[in-house]
């Protein structure tokens, strides 16, 4: 077979970096490639990147192609998720193969209140643990102030430390050494490309392949920096040594699900709380801080994970303020363990149709595969990526192709405005940017206000 020239059979740590497709999952500091003083760093950006010696971040490599979730040479989800997945009773072009799909919630009330959503990601990890299928889990949990990491759990209570979501960067690289150190049965929790990167990596390695035995699939919109957990506290005026704690998701039943708030306790023990809608970068979807690699991504349910797990972005249950779970199960393992919790009362799950969970998802998946296929025909530099989306242009709308072309601007230039801000400290510069670009984005997107109604006229909403 005559090798693809636009396939690189050797890739370098440096060339995914400046060809924009690093996502900081830390594989190749981790991988069976890495140098002995390889390791991950936030970079001025915020973000996880690679670190070593010169010989090793330039030194293209056969395995880092193959091991890295973003290289056009390694495995794509289809692939993965056919070998490991063979006789799965569903399939769908949004959700991948499957088992079954629910939605719903854990019956312990307490255990839903400590979760963002519905506590099934939690409820999941300490099942896997009491039942003796893992003896450990990784995990994203807190560190000090606005840090979060990843964390080995060998114990319900160390798991339950952890729930919630974190919308800051973390990587890999430290709790798969510690797997490779000690031997056990593990489950990793972590979203769509990280799932993916550990199966390359178990491929590639045996002693992971025999160790990571599970993997717990987080939906994913886009991944952060860390600057829009610091770009939060500017605007609840705290400094970042001053929190003790940082939460992104404050739950309230009395308030619809999605009307995010996030929330901080000072070292004083005093608490602040603020409405994302009311921070000039709480649009999730505009894409601030947004780690570029994201939009070379096609995956948001984590396709090739054996559980996986989303928001209930539809009625009736995005208004329940108690949170609530969608859930594609694929393994057939995980799924016998669901249906008994059902039948025990201990889980309140009723099945939900493929096209249904795919709609509680649609602005994702329609940025990862409507957006990904528009994106994919703009001029790049370095290594172009290889998706199971085909380039097209064509039949897209204008205004959709300027929604596009916007949250790609918001993404570039929102890391560098706030970098220069927090050099010079002069955080009114990217502030009054940020205000000014969101009204902009929410008046092309959502035909909000003076400008949402100049930009009716001028480029009307495809119907």
């Amino acid at each position: 077979m005559t090798p693809d020239p636009d396939i690189p059979e050797r890739v370098s740590p440096r060339e995914m970096i400046e060809s924009d497709l690093c996502i900081g999952c830390g594989a190749c500091a981790a991988g069976p490639a890495r140098a002995v003083s390889s390791r991950m760093r936030l970079d001025r950006l915020g973000q996880y990147k690679p670190d070593g010696p010169a010989s090793w971040l330039n030194a293209p490599t056969r395995l880092l192609a193959k091991t890295c979730p973003f290289s056009p040479a390694a495995a794509n989800e289809d692939d993965i998720a056919a070998a490991r997945f063979p006789h799965a009773l569903g399939w769908d072009p949004a959700l991948g193969r499957f088992e079954a799909t629910y939605v719903g919630a854990v019956a312990d009330q307490t255990l839903r209140a400590s979760g963002s959503s519905g506590g099934l990601v939690t409820w999941t990890a300490i099942e896997l643990l009491e039942r003796g299928l893992v003896d450990a889990v990784a995990h994203v949990g807190p560190t000090a102030g606005l840090g979060f990491g990843y964390r080995i759990s060998r114990s319900p209570d160390e798991v339950r430390a952890g729930a919630k979501s974190r919308y800051y960067p973390v990587e890999l690289s430290g709790v798969l050494n510690e797997i490779r150190a000690r031997r056990g049965r593990y489950a990793v929790v972590g979203v769509p490309c990280f799932i993916k990167a550990l199966h390359l990596l178990r491929a590639a390695e045996p002693v992971l392949a025999e160790r990571i035995v599970l993997t717990l699939g987080l939906f994913c919109g886009h991944s952060k920096s860390a600057r829009m957990a610091e770009s939060f506290t500017w605007q609840m005026d705290a400094r970042a040594d001053d929190i003790e704690v940082f939460d992104y998701r404050l739950k309230d039943p009395a308030r619809p699900a999605n009307w995010y708030a996030a929330g901080l306790t000072l070292t004083t023990g005093e608490r602040r709380r603020k409405d994302w809608w009311r921070m000039v970068d709480g649009d999730w979807g505009a894409g601030f801080f947004q780690n570029a690699a994201c939009d070379a991504c096609d995956d948001v349910v984590a396709e090739t994970a054996d559980i996986a797990f989303g928001d209930a972005w539809i009625e009736p249950y995005a208004s329940d303020g108690r949170g609530t779970n969608v859930v594609i199960v694929r393994s057939p393992v995980v799924a016998s363990l669901i249906q008994e919790a059902i039948e025990q009362g201990r889980l309140v799950l009723e099945p939900l149709t493929p096209e249904r969970v795919a709609e509680s998802q649609a602005a994702g998946l329609r940025h990862r595969r409507e957006g990904l296929a528009y994106r994919l025909t703009w001029p790049r530099r370095g290594i172009r990526p290889r998706k199971r989306v085909p380039p097209r242009a064509e039949g897209l709308p204008t205004r959709r192709k300027l929604v596009y072309r916007l949250r790609a601007h918001i993404r570039r230039w929102s890391h560098r405005l706030f970098w220069i801000a927090r050099v010079t400290r002069l955080r009114w510069l990217y502030i009054l940017w940020a205000q000014a670009i969101l009204g902009l984005y929410q008046a092309l997107t959502y035909s909000r206000g003076p400008l949402g109604r100049l930009a009716d006229r001028l480029v009307p909403q495809s119907r």
